[in-house]
């Protein structure tokens, strides 16, 4: 990494493992022999080595390759032999037997690793389109959400002050109510004269002749009561039991008197 500008890098034969991410820096690099070690893989920025020509990969322990590396636009030549590439990777690269076999495979290769990068940039581009209509649909859900809060609260807020109005209403014409009462009371108490007297109810009427009914029933009863004792008693023969049975007797005397002469009229009258 201390000689950025260095254009050719032989590192075979090395048994190297992996590659630092530094090494991407040594972007002038031209041509690049990396063969017989035991590289894995390569370090993820590979295409930052954008005016590499030739690369040599030839028996390591490869499998993919990096998606940076389609951006080694500058590539002519490329031999991957001897790598347990996948088999796809391994049907495009081929062989790399003479020059010519190692121009077509950097040329596949590159074509290859292109088309994968194309698939990822439009698969990361669906996810991102993805998630941006799903943020879309989650803002929308919640404007509609916060609508529906608004509509509630300004239908309760519409609903209050409905019923507020009916309360107001109801009390507004029961006071009408009253003072109406109130001026026909005063109106009538205006019309009717100081000193006459306000007729006497049914009522009070009714009550009355029970109570006429009431002392006549208690006084036929005591009549009743007297005579039974003057009667049927020991004190009939008192001055007072005398005076009560001749004056019983009298009546009953009187009564059958005029029950006779009621029988002889009546006969008169059928002759």
């Amino acid at each position: 990494a201390a000689l950025p500008k260095a254009t050719i890098l032989d590192l075979s034969c090395n048994n190297l493992i992996s590659l630092p991410s530094d090494f991407c820096s040594l972007m002038h690099l031209v041509k690049l022999d990396l063969s017989k070690n035991r590289l894995q893989q390569l370090p993820l920025d590979f295409g930052r080595l954008i005016n590499l020509q030739h690369l040599d990969l030839l028996n390591n322990r490869l499998v993919t390759l990096p998606v940076s590396f389609a951006q080694l636009k500058n590539l002519k030549w490329l031999d991957l032999k001897d790598n347990p590439l996948d088999p796809v990777l391994a049907k495009v690269a081929g062989d790399c037997l003479d020059e010519k076999q190692c121009k077509q495979a950097a040329v596949r290769v590159l074509q290859h690793m292109r088309a994968i990068q194309s698939e990822q940039d439009q698969e990361r581009q669906r996810k991102l389109q993805a998630e941006r209509e799903m943020e879309k649909k989650r803002e929308a859900e919640q404007r509609a959400r916060e609508a529906k809060q608004r509509e509630l609260r300004k239908r309760e807020k519409a609903e209050e002050k409905e019923r507020r109005r009916r309360e107001y209403d109801a009390q507004r014409a029961a006071k009408q109510e009253m003072e109406k009462q109130t001026k026909k009371e005063t109106v009538q108490t205006r019309k009717q004269p100081s000193n006459s007297r306000p007729p006497q109810s049914p009522r009070r009427k009714h009550s009355w002749s029970r109570s006429v009914l009431r002392v006549l029933l208690f006084v036929l009863f005591c009549i009743l009561c007297t005579l039974a004792v003057c009667k049927l008693t020991e004190l009939q023969h008192q001055p007072l039991c005398i005076s009560v049975n001749t004056l019983y007797e009298d009546v009953v005397a009187a009564l059958q008197n005029h029950k006779t002469l009621q029988n002889m009229l009546h006969q008169n009258s059928k002759q």
